[in-house]
């Protein structure tokens, strides 16, 4: 079974917090994403992400199960008695021991600086601004390879394809993150996909004009433009939608290969 790896069913109460739902709606009550809505309830589980607690060793006691993102959850208890979540390593087990301190062990779970983790090493959760707590590589099956080490920088070949800088000063966590099987598990049937809060998603080529820009025209026809079209009207489908501005790009030395859209 794929979900054998867990230990615990119900969550450490002190770390849930109650969500909202909000159907894919902002502060203002306009819809910015769309197909959303339903879906079972449940609590957000406090993540740390970052190295609160540093120097101090810590056990894991369980793994856990997070319906807010795709990997699971470690519950580690410190030697201070707290308890907190982390995302969970590929074949980290109960009862080892991780720690969070600028230079530790190399080992699976442990966090430290990236200046003093070898050429070669898998991490993830890695800060992108010191002190920030971790931002990239997080999902299920997940990692980096660190590339070199140069200068004040760190070359990371990240999981996208991508190579990118990051400061030497930054954390990351060793290994990869667990539940490598996800990208090859199925939803089985549309209700699973409603429980969890994804609603049916209507073509917009069975849609009137008024509605889609790949609406109308006499029983099934093709959209009838140079290229696919937003609801809005703006270009889909491979479109880049990175802003040119941002402030990391002069980081980044190598962009992602592009995907090769189906036929």
């Amino acid at each position: 079974m794929k979900y054998k790896i867990l230990t615990k069913k119900k969550p450490e109460r002190k770390l849930l917090i109650s969500l909202k739902k909000r159907a894919g709606r902002n502060f203002a009550g306009r819809i910015t994403v769309r197909h959303r809505g339903g879906g079972s309830r449940k609590c957000y589980r406090t993540v740390d992400f970052g190295e609160i607690l540093i120097d101090i060793p810590a056990k894991v006691i369980a793994i856990e199960y997070d319906p807010n993102r795709t990997a699971f959850l470690c519950l580690l208890e410190y030697q201070n008695k707290e308890k907190r979540y982390r995302i969970a390593a590929k074949d980290l087990k109960i009862g080892d021991e991780v720690i969070i301190s600028e230079k530790a062990e190399i080992k699976i779970g442990n966090r430290m600086r990236l200046k003093n983790i070898p050429v070669g090493t898998e991490v993830f959760n890695i800060e992108l601004e010191q002190g920030r707590g971790g931002k990239l590589v997080k999902g299920a099956g997940t990692s980096a390879k660190i590339l070199a080490q140069e200068e004040t920088f760190c070359l990371l070949d990240m999981p996208s394809s991508e190579v990118r800088k990051v400061s030497q000063e930054c954390y990351a966590t060793i290994g990869q993150v667990c539940r490598t099987e996800y990208h090859f598990e199925k939803m089985g049937k549309a209700g699973r996909k409603r429980l969890k809060g994804w609603r049916p998603v209507v073509r917009g080529i069975a849609m009137n004009p008024v509605d889609h820009p790949h609406g109308g025209g006499e029983g099934r026809s093709s959209i009838g433009l140079k290229y696919p079209k937003t609801p809005w009207g703006k270009p889909a489908l491979g479109v880049k939608t990175r802003k040119k501005n941002k402030w990391t790009n002069k980081l980044i030395i190598k962009r992602r290969k592009k995907k090769k859209r189906k036929k």
